[in-house]
């Protein structure tokens, strides 16, 4: 008899081994388990885009303020995640997206946070001017990343639910951007710029949950900017419209997407009713704490910033004026009998510029050592340039309304504690130079960010130093430590409030939901 216990022993350990299997493949939400030193062991179910995004580790251990979360604080808060078929997954180990020579997948490794940015110092090219980034919570994120970043986070969000008629809110977790990204622009027809979200759409409307409220309780992520998903079919014979040959696809034309609220990184402002809304793009840092984001706004609100203003970007001869002035004022600086500490340049033209563009360390070293930011037109209204700006505490200067916060990420830019932005309450944390008056001559660059004084400098500074916990996202990894609302968190309770509008009857035609509250139409 005792020679059969080791059998005994590894037979009761394979069926313990499988019973914990079945419990990863089977839950829809997270497993917690809750350990003596007062972290959380989070064991993600198994899908087949965790197989490719989610941490190596089975298990991550953080200090967790959130042990137990009382059923109450749920009430009006739970959302149903969509669970798409494997025809719907994008950037999923194995499909065709993954495959391709021209998708982005292979920088969504962690969760969608991309490679961690290594330490300064030693044999880097970036130099002594890198050192300001702390080796740790920053990433190499590409611009596109949100959809991935957004559904991790869901998957950790407390108030999953698998029943969609209990859900305040339903999200679909599919991967617009992503899967439109390798046939974006070029001489592709609609079948195939369409196609793959048309599918989606037939799949979706042809669900009970769907039938509930129309689709107008849905959301989901498409991490471009609306512009993208606007593109009209070709006309038929001998009519007018659009000839096929621009870039996008018309995702936000069909009557289904039509009733879901989509989150894009630029919506158009002058659109009523909103058909989609606008949320940040993703900087680079992504922390896990508090602790965290309190060390980095102590670190830029005491960084020396010897430029006056600085511009990140290239010139676009022939179409973007505007950047010319700018690198012209630039040059106006450096030329000068005694040249000034005015402008700081990353020139990304060129390949070289290329590379240099492309190192977050190198865009913060030049954002934190600058009083202002320079935040023109680029391919459309809104530029990734501007959050990074605020990540460095630097005060954004823009050129165009359509490029402003308060007209694109009016949930975020919003002073909980005070309430509108730069006339709502007082506050001024960004600069607004008309680009037809700098074209025109009528107002010169330096001359009109100069007249600021030092106080004045500092008072916009701190009030952008204070925007960077609603600009950020936090690491989708973890349970994060400490009692903090980034971007994710914002924009969930602003969809939710946006929905349970829609459903108490007060439709969305003609009004918009800024921070739940119906907006009339012109207001």
């Amino acid at each position: 008899m005792e020679g059969n216990y080791p059998k005994y022993f590894f037979y009761v350990l394979f069926l313990l081994g499988s019973w914990l299997l079945t419990c990863l493949l089977h839950f829809r939400q997270p497993l917690f388990f809750h350990l003596s030193g007062g972290g959380t062991a989070v064991f993600l179910p198994f899908s087949r885009k965790a197989s490719f995004f989610s941490t190596p580790a089975a298990a991550v251990d953080v200090a967790d303020d959130r042990r137990s979360t009382p059923p109450a604080s749920c009430d009006g808060r739970y959302v149903h995640m969509v669970d798409l078929p494997p025809q719907f997954d994008v950037c999923a180990e194995g499909s065709p997206a993954f495959e391709s020579e021209h998708s982005i997948c292979q920088f969504m490794s962690n969760a969608g946070l991309g490679p961690v940015l290594l330490p300064a110092g030693g044999n880097r090219s970036d130099g002594d001017d890198a050192d300001i980034v702390p080796n740790t919570g920053w990433y190499n994120t590409n611009q596109y990343a949100l959809e991935v970043i957004f559904h991790h986070r869901m998957r950790l969000y407390d108030c999953l639910t698998g029943d969609p008629a209990a859900a305040a809110a339903v999200y679909v977790p599919y991967y617009a951007a992503m899967e439109l990204q390798p046939h974006t622009c070029g001489l592709f027809n609609a079948t195939v710029r369409d196609g793959a979200t048309g599918r989606l759409l037939r799949w979706l409307s042809s669900r009970p949950a769907w039938a509930a409220h129309g689709g107008r309780d849905h959301f989901m992520v498409a991490s471009k900017t609306s512009w993208m998903f606007r593109r009209r079919a070709p006309p038929a014979a001998g009519g007018g419209g659009d000839d096929g040959t621009g870039c996008g696809n018309s995702f936000m034309e069909k009557p289904e997407s039509r009733n879901m609220t989509v989150l894009t990184y630029e919506t158009v402002i002058w659109e009523q009713p909103q058909r989609d809304f606008a949320v940040p793009y993703p900087s680079y840092f992504h922390p896990s704490s508090a602790g965290e984001v309190a060390e980095w706004q102590a670190r830029v609100r005491t960084a020396p910033r010897p430029w006056l203003f600085s511009f990140a970007g290239a010139r676009r001869p022939g179409t973007l004026a505007i950047r010319d002035r700018i690198f012209d004022a630039c040059d106006a600086a450096a030329a000068a009998a005694t040249p000034r500490h005015r402008c700081g340049k990353l020139d990304c033209g060129g390949p070289d510029g290329g590379v240099a563009c492309r190192s977050p360390r190198k865009l913060m070293a030049l954002f934190t050592s600058s009083r202002f930011c320079l935040q023109p037109l680029g391919d459309s209204f809104m530029r990734r340039s501007s959050v990074d700006a605020v990540m460095a505490g630097c005060i954004p200067v823009f050129f165009h309304e359509a490029s402003t916060f308060e007209k694109q990420y009016y949930w975020h830019e919003r002073d909980p504690d005070g309430g509108g932005g730069r006339s709502g309450d007082g506050r001024r944390y960004f600069v607004f130079i008309d680009q037809d008056d700098v074209l025109q001559g009528k107002v010169g660059i330096e001359e009109a960010l100069s007249r600021y004084t030092d106080d004045e400098v500092a008072a916009m500074r701190e009030e952008v130093i204070k925007m960077i916990p609603r600009f950020l996202y936090k690491d989708p990894r973890v349970r994060f430590a400490g009692d903090m609302r980034d971007a994710f968190d914002i924009t969930i309770d602003e969809v939710i409030a946006r929905i349970r509008k829609i459903k108490e009857g007060e439709d969305s035609e003609g009004k918009d939901y800024r921070g739940g509250v119906a907006v009339a139409n012109g207001s």
